[in-house]
C-alpha cells in the first residue's frame, strides 16, 4: 500500500533509519526508562545524521526530501523509541518557523546548523493559563531601542532541555495581530529552564518549561514582522505538528502490532500458539486493520503537503485517526498480553504510556473533530496549508502532475545527505 506514495529511495531511507534505530537507539532504552530525564547523547547523535534537514532546501545544507521522507524518519525512530521520534518531530516544528518566516540572514545562519545536527530548534507557544487557546497567552515582549525585552513562561515545550534555539511566540500588542515570534538562543541572559518533571512516558524526551526574565533579544531575532506570531504558531502546528505527531503515533502503532504478534507466536495455550485462539486472532486482525488505515491516512496527507495542495482536513484527519487507532490497538495489545503486559520486561506498557503523550499536542482529537465538522459544514476559515506553502515559493504553484508510471525512475540528484527526489523539492523549494 505505501508503495503508492513511496519510491525506492524512500524504502532505502527507511532501511537506513531502521538500522540506526536498532543499532544505536534500542540499546539505550533501558537507561532512558530508568533515568526518565533528557537523553542528550542520543538526541545529538540522531541530529548528526542530517535527518532534521528533511524539509530544508539544499542551498541551506538540507536534504530537500519533503514531508513524506520526514514522516518515514520519525515513524522508524518511533517504532523503536517514541521518545526519540518525538525529539525529531519537535525539532521539525522548530525548523518550520525559520523556513516559512525567517529572513534570508536567519536562514543562512540557522538552517545549515540544524541540517548538520549542530542546533536543535524548538517552538514555544503554550502557557499554563491559556493552554491550547493561543490568543490567551500572556508572555510579552516590549520594544526597547534595537532590542525587545521578553518576560513570561512557556510550558510543554518539546526539546526544552536539549534545545539550542527556541522559537518563542509572545504578546506585543492586543488581539490576534498582537502576537510576535522571536528566536531566542539557549545561552541568552535572562533565559532559563524550569526543573524537568518526570512524566508518564516518552522517557528521554524533554517537554518542559522555558522562563524569560527581562530577557533581552535583538530586533534582528524577530521572525517576520510584529503581528506575525499567530501565523508562526500555526505554521508549526498545522503543517508540521499534526503530520509529525501522526508519524510518532504510526511508529508506536507499528511496534505494538509487531510485539503483539511476536508474543502470540511465542506463547502457547492448550498446546497451540496463542494466536490460534479465535478471540486473540480477531484482536490481531483489528490491530492490523487499524495500522493499515492509519498509515494510508498519514502518507496521503503528507503526500498532498509535498505537492503544495490544500490539505488542512487531511492533516487533521491523519492525526485523529492515528492517535485514536494507536490507543485502541494499545488496549488490544494489553488485553492479549494480560498480566504479562504489566511488567517492564516487555515493551507493551511503554508503548501504551508513550501513545498517550501524542493525544494533546497540536490539538486533541476533539479539536481535530471540531475543525473537521467545520469542513463538512463549509464554515472552515481558509487553508493554512495552501497559505503557508506559498510563502516559500517564488512562483505560483504548478498544477499537480500525474505520478510517473515507474516509481523507481524518479529524477534523483545528489544532495548533502544523499540522493533526494527532485519531484518533491518544489514545496520546500529554494527560497
Amino acid at each position: 500500500m505505501d508503495s503508492y506514495f513511496t519510491s525506492r529511495r524512500h524504502h532505502q531511507l527507511r532501511e537506513q533509519v531502521r538500522g540506526f534505530a536498532e543499532r544505536e537507539v534500542r540499546p539505550r532504552i533501558p537507561a532512558m526508562e530508568e533515568s526518565r530525564t533528557t537523553a542528550h547523547g542520543i538526541s545529538r547523535l540522531i541530529a548528526q545524521q542530517g535527518w532534521l534537514g528533511a524539509t530544508i532546501a539544499e542551498e541551506y545544507g538540507g536534504m530537500a526530501a519533503g514531508h513524506l521522507a520526514k514522516t518515514i524518519i520519525i515513524e522508524e525512530l518511533s517504532r523503536v523509541s517514541g521518545a526519540m521520534g518525538a525529539m525529531v518531530q519537535a525539532s521539525q516544528l522548530g525548523v518550520a518557523k525559520i523556513v516559512h518566516f525567517g529572513s534570508e540572514e536567519q536562514k543562512q545562519t540557522w538552517l545549515p546548523a540544524v541540517a548538520a545536527g549542530h542546533c536543535l530548534p524548538t517552538i514555544a507557544v503554550t502557557e499554563h493559563e491559556s493552554g491550547g487557546h493561543v490568543l490567551g497567552m500572556a508572555a510579552s515582549a516590549v520594544r526597547d531601542g534595537d532590542d525587545y525585552i521578553l518576560n513570561g513562561r512557556k510550558v510543554y515545550v518539546g526539546n526544552s532541555h536539549v534545545g539550542d534555539l527556541h522559537g518563542v511566540v509572545v504578546r506585543t500588542g492586543p488581539g490576534s495581530k498582537g502576537l510576535t515570534a522571536f528566536l531566542v538562543e539557549a545561552d541568552r541572559p535572562g533565559f532559563s529552564l524550569g526543573e524537568q518533571q518526570p512524566a508518564m512516558g516518552l522517557h528521554g524526551f524533554s517537554f518542559g518549561e522555558l522562563i524569560f526574565d527581562n530577557c533581552r533579544v535583538p530586533a534582528a531575532n524577530r521572525l517576520g514582522e510584529e503581528g506575525d506570531g499567530l501565523a508562526v504558531a500555526y505554521s508549526s502546528s498545522v503543517l508540521y505538528g499534526r503530520a509529525n505527531l501522526t508519524a510518532v503515533s504510526l511508529g508506536i502503532h507499528q511496534a505494538l502490532v509487531e510485539e503483539t504478534t511476536r508474543f502470540c507466536a511465542e506463547r502457547e495455550r492448550y498446546g497451540k500458539p496463542l494466536h490460534a485462539l479465535s478471540n486473540v486472532k480477531i484482536k490481531l486482525g483489528q490491530m492490523q486493520s487499524r495500522l493499515m488505515t492509519a498509515r494510508l491516512s498519514a502518507y496521503h496527507a503528507v503526500h498532498l503537503l509535498d505537492q503544495g495542495a490544500d490539505c488542512d482536513a487531511e492533516l487533521m484527519n491523519a492525526k485523529v485517526v492515528n492517535v485514536e487507532s494507536a490507543l485502541d490497538s494499545a488496549r488490544n495489545a494489553m488485553e492479549i498480553h494480560a498480566a504479562a503486559g504489566l511488567f517492564t520486561d516487555r515493551p507493551i506498557e511503554r508503548f501504551l504510556r508513550d501513545a498517550h503523550h501524542i493525544f494533546a499536542p497540536a490539538g486533541t482529537s476533539d479539536v481535530q473533530l471540531l475543525r473537521l465538522a467545520e469542513v463538512a459544514l463549509g464554515t472552515a476559515k481558509g487553508s493554512w496549508s495552501r497559505r503557508l506553502s506559498e510563502l516559500v515559493r517564488k512562483e505560483p504553484p504548478t498544477p499537480r502532475e500525474e505520478p510517473p508510471a515507474a516509481r523507481d525512475e524518479l529524477d534523483w540528484t545528489e544532495g548533502p545527505w544523499g540522493q533526494v527526489p527532485q519531484q518533491r523539492t518544489h514545496f520546500v523549494g529554494k527560497v
